[in-house]
C-alpha cells in the first residue's frame, strides 16, 4: 500500500508536485495537452484544500545542460489556459535562490511550475544534494507522474526521501488499474502480449504467465516460439538465439496450469510494403523466402473466443506489421471485439506500453477499462518490477 494525498494535511502548506509533462511540442507549442490535463485533478484537489502548488516535470533529454529548446515555459503557458482561477507562474530554474522565492512567494490555492529538472545533472544521477535543494521548496512531496516512477531520479524518487510523501490521483488511477488486473483480477484472466521482439519482453513474459489463466502470443514474437516448436517459419522475423528462452516460458506455463495460445495461420507475404501481394495460410507450406507478417482469420477466431470468455484482460502490443495495410487486420479486428466485450459485457480491460498506437489505429481505445500511456514503467510493472518512485512511497509508511 502507499500514502495516499487524500491522506495528507495539505491546507496552507507547499507542495512539491512531481508530474509528467514531457509533452509533444510543435513551433514552439505544446501540440498535445493530454498529459497537462491528466495532472488537473490533483491540482484542483490541492488547490480546493488551500495548498500551494509547486510542480516539477522533466522535457527531453537536455544531460544536465541549460537548452532553451527544452525549456517549460510554453507548458506554463498551455497550463495556464486549461486552469481557471488562478494564474500559473513559471520561474526559469527548478532549485536555488529564484525557485526558492517563488515557492515562498506562492499564496492557498496559487500554482508555479519550476523549469525542467534534467537542466540539472543532479537530476538523472539522483544526486542527494539536488534532492536536498529541491526538498526545501515544500513541506510536502507528491508523486503523479506514474511514467517516470521507473527512474530513480532526484525528483522522483531522492526527494520523496526527504519529504512527507504521497501518491497523486493520476499515479492512484493507474496503479489501482493494474493492481485490479493482475493481483485481484476476475477470472478468467487472458493477456495478450504482441510486438516484434521476444528479447524486450521477457520478464513480461515470464512474469504473466504464471499470474494468467491464458496468453496470447502474437506479433513477430509468436514467430519465436513458432520456431521453437519446430514450426518452419520461412523467412519471418524471429530471434534464433532465444529459441530456449521460449522453451523455458512454453514450460513455465505448463507448470502453471496456464494455456500459451499461439497463432495457427498467418498473412503471409515475400515483401513488407503496404497492399503487398500475400496470402492466407496454416504454416505447413511457408517458403523460405515468405513472410508471417499478421495473424490468420482463424487465430482471429480463437482470440476472439477467448476474449469472449476472460473477465479480465489486459493487452500489450500489437498482434503483426499493424502500421502498415493490410497487415493491421488482426490487431484491429481483436481490438474492436475486445472494446465490444469491455463496452457491453462488462470486460474489464487494461492496455499500455506499445499498445497505445495500435489501439488508437483500430479506434477501440476508448472502450478500454484503462490505458496507460507510461511506456516504460507500465512495462516494468507488468514484469512485477519494483518501480523505485513507489517505493519510496511504500518505505513512508507508519
Amino acid at each position: 500500500m502507499i500514502r495516499r494525498i487524500q491522506d495528507a494535511d495539505i491546507a496552507g502548506k507547499r507542495v512539491l508536485v512531481r508530474v509528467d509533462f514531457n509533452v509533444p511540442m510543435k513551433d514552439g507549442q505544446v501540440s498535445d495537452d493530454t498529459r497537462l490535463k491528466s495532472a488537473l485533478p490533483t491540482i484542483a484537489h490541492l488547490r480546493e484544500a488551500g495548498a500551494k502548488t509547486i510542480l516539477a516535470a522533466h522535457f527531453g533529454r537536455p544531460r544536465g545542460q541549460r537548452n532553451l529548446e527544452m525549456s517549460l515555459a510554453p507548458v506554463a503557458t498551455a497550463l495556464d489556459a486549461l486552469i481557471e482561477g488562478v494564474d500559473v507562474r513559471f520561474v526559469s530554474d527548478c532549485v536555488g535562490s529564484d525557485a526558492q522565492q517563488a515557492a515562498a512567494s506562492l499564496k492557498p490555492g496559487g500554482v508555479l511550475l519550476l523549469e525542467n529538472t534534467r537542466f540539472h545533472t543532479g537530476e538523472e544521477k539522483n544526486d542527494p544534494d539536488f534532492a536536498a535543494q529541491l526538498a526545501k521548496l515544500a513541506d510536502i512531496y507528491v508523486n503523479d507522474a506514474f511514467s517516470a516512477a521507473h527512474r530513480a531520479h532526484a525528483s522522483t524518487e531522492g526527494v520523496a526521501r526527504r519529504l512527507p510523501a504521497f501518491a497523486g490521483l493520476a499515479l492512484q488511477r493507474e496503479i489501482d488499474h493494474v493492481a485490479a488486473a493482475l493481483e485481484n483480477p476476475s477470472r478468467p484472466l487472458l493477456a495478450v502480449v504482441g510486438g516484434a521482439k521476444v528479447s524486450t519482453k521477457i520478464d513480461l513474459l515470464k512474469n504473466l504467465v504464471s499470474k494468467v489463466d491464458r496468453l496470447f502470443v502474437g506479433g513477430a514474437m509468436a514467430n519465436t516460439f513458432l520456431a521453437a516448436k519446430g514450426v518452419d517459419i520461412g523467412g519471418s522475423l524471429h530471434e534464433a538465439d532465444l529459441l530456449d528462452t521460449a522453451r523455458d516460458i512454453l514450460d513455465i506455463a505448463a507448470q502453471s496450469s496456464s494455456e500459451i495460445l499461439l497463432p495457427v495461420d498467418g498473412v503471409i507475404a515475400k515483401e513488407f510494403k503496404a497492399q503487398a501481394e500475400r496470402r492466407v495460410s496454416d504454416f505447413t507450406d511457408i517458403a523460405a523466402d515468405e513472410m508471417i507478417l499478421d495473424c490468420g482469420p482463424e487465430t482471429v477466431d480463437r482470440l476472439a473466443d477467448a476474449i469472449a470468455a476472460a473477465r479480465t484482460l489486459v493487452w500489450n502490443g500489437p498482434l503483426g506489421a499493424f502500421e502498415i495495410a493490410p497487415f493491421d487486420t488482426a490487431t484491429v479486428e481483436a481490438a474492436r471485439f475486445a472494446a465490444d466485450r469491455c463496452r457491453n459485457h462488462g470486460l474489464t480491460a487494461v492496455g499500455g506500453g506499445d499498445t497505445v498506437a495500435a489501439l488508437n489505429h483500430a479506434r477501440a481505445a476508448q472502450d478500454f477499462t484503462f490505458i496507460s500511456t507510461a511506456g516504460g514503467a507500465f512495462l516494468e510493472w507488468l514484469e512485477g518490477k519494483a518501480l523505485p518512485g513507489i517505493e519510496a512511497l511504500k518505505d513512508q509508511q507508519a
